[in-house]
């Protein structure tokens, strides 16, 4: 795997973990409540979930594009597409709501956390159409997915810090007008990353 796909897959990647959906919104809920740690570590509970999805993806999507060198392609032009879809959904979404949780528990909250990862069919979806897009099909297929998996939670646990910090510190000045700006800001982003993986020549 190349620098130049790195760097392409980081921003983008943080992109998607800081798009303010409902995990994330849980998070910054149970932070404005009950402080940052409780916030932080009840959004932990969404990571082993996020790890057996990106399992999944990896053992299945390798065996595949390891086979069928088109199948990659494919693959490509299909992620760009979602990614330009999710994009347009953010942009077009209307203004949140902030996810309330009755719980005080932090494994509670983890376990509310995890149900709500759950139960969101877009993320096995994400890891599916996103992922093939920085993977070098020369070389080893699952250490790659391997890479970009622990890269990809890294970068959620940071997502989950911002949110709880922020619920923490500006439960009163984050509204959900301004998530709703935030919301398209990430979705254009989204938007042109799809472009850009989408014109981006084989190599």
């Amino acid at each position: 795997m190349s620098l130049t796909l790195l760097a392409l897959f980081i921003p983008a990647c943080f992109a998607l973990n800081l798009s303010p959906g409902p995990n994330n919104l849980l998070a910054f809920s149970n932070a404005s409540r009950l402080g940052f740690w409780p916030g932080l570590f009840g959004g932990f509970g969404r990571l082993p979930v996020f790890a057996a999805m990106i399992a999944l993806v990896a053992f299945g999507l390798s065996t595949l594009l390891s086979s069928f060198e088109a199948a990659l392609i494919v693959v490509k032009y299909l992620g760009a597409a979602y990614l330009i879809y999710v994009g347009y959904k953010m942009w077009t979404a209307p203004v949140p709501n902030e996810t309330v949780s009755a719980q005080t528990n932090v494994f509670a909250l983890m376990r509310r956390d995890m149900s709500f990862a759950a139960a969101n069919p877009k993320a096995i979806a994400v890891f599916t159409a996103f992922f093939p897009q920085f993977v070098d099909k020369s070389g080893d297929l699952l250490t790659q997915f391997a890479i970009l998996g622990a890269l990809f939670l890294i970068l959620e646990v940071a997502a989950i810090a911002i949110y709880a910090a922020l619920g923490r510190a500006m439960s009163h000045v984050l509204t959900p007008p301004r998530l709703h700006r935030l919301n398209r800001g990430v979705g254009g982003f989204l938007i042109f990353s799809g472009l850009t993986m989408a014109l981006k020549p084989e190599s």
